[in-house]
């Protein structure tokens, strides 16, 4: 259980209150966090990459202080967390993208740095970027000002992004995301010239969300606008030649919400206080 907010008091270096007294630390079990995030995000029941591996990725010896969030699970991400004196580690991106690898190197000294500062490590791909208040997509949308009608950007059994009706200048939604991507380190470029153009229906899809896959969804459902992260070349040919502004807007950039979100949901829930490592990948 975690400690009652009226009970907690800010400590010490020494662990004592102001007054002499014996400080009571905000602190919350791992296993009580764990089952909360996974019960929020559905975390069993939203399909993923096999290199997401959703959930409790590292254990630590049981017990929660403080969390960090970030991005990226990067061996400057286990770095800042430490510093912080974290010892729960909150991403989006875990540790197993590269899939199996042996550990040496720069993977050795990743988990040698986690195992060493007891630091557990819980990753959330799609179920966070999905999930409809506390998830990138939501997150993005709303600070950009805009209201979706609709879910965007299928993967399997369920939709990662979202969609909206609008009618404004595609220049002027474009100055609010070159405005956000800027607050994070990035910077926007579009397939098409936005002045002169109209957006009436939008898509968001953070991340990689510029795919020949949401490329054919957003022509079927007669999108004009497409927010993303990132996406690969060929999909800025294929948006020219199909007459869609696509704005990437950073892979990072557009991931930093969710966590910053998780972070709050976890203090509010847990009276854990959390701390968002802003590591730009400049992707």
């Amino acid at each position: 259980m975690s400690t009652p907010a009226r009970d907690r008091v800010l400590a010490g270096a020494d662990g004592m209150t102001a007054d002499g007294a014996a400080a009571t630390v905000p602190h919350a079990a791992l296993r009580d966090i764990v089952a909360a995030l996974d019960t929020e995000l559905r975390t069993a029941d939203v399909p993923d990459y096999p290199g997401a591996v959703n959930g409790l990725q590292v254990a630590n010896r049981g017990t929660v202080r403080r969390i960090a969030v970030a991005v990226d699970a990067s061996r400057a991400a286990i770095t800042e967390a430490a510093i912080s004196g974290a010892n729960l580690l909150v991403v989006h991106h875990g540790l197993f993208w590269g899939g199996v690898q042996p550990l040496v190197g720069v993977t050795y000294e990743k988990y040698r740095a986690l195992l060493g500062a007891d630091i557990a490590v819980y990753s959330t791909h799609l179920p966070l970027d999905l999930h409809p208040t506390l998830g990138n997509n939501a997150r993005l949308a709303q600070a950009l000002g805009l209201t979706p009608d609709g879910g965007f950007a299928r993967f399997k059994t369920v939709d990662v992004g979202l969609t909206g009706a609008a009618h404004e200048d595609t220049a002027a939604l474009v100055t609010r995301v070159e405005a956000f991507a800027a607050r994070y380190g990035g910077t926007v470029r579009t397939s098409l010239p936005a002045a002169g153009r109209t957006t009436r229906r939008w898509a968001l899809c953070t991340g990689g969300g510029a795919s020949s896959d949401t490329l054919r969804e957003a022509r079927e459902r007669g999108v004009d606008t497409l927010i993303v992260g990132e996406g690969p070349h060929h999909t800025t040919v294929d948006a020219i030649e199909h007459d869609l502004c696509i704005v990437y807007a950073g892979h990072y950039a557009t991931e930093t919400l969710g966590v910053q979100a998780l972070g709050a949901f976890l203090e509010a829930r847990f009276g854990v206080p959390w701390t968002f490592l802003h590591l730009p990948t400049g992707s």
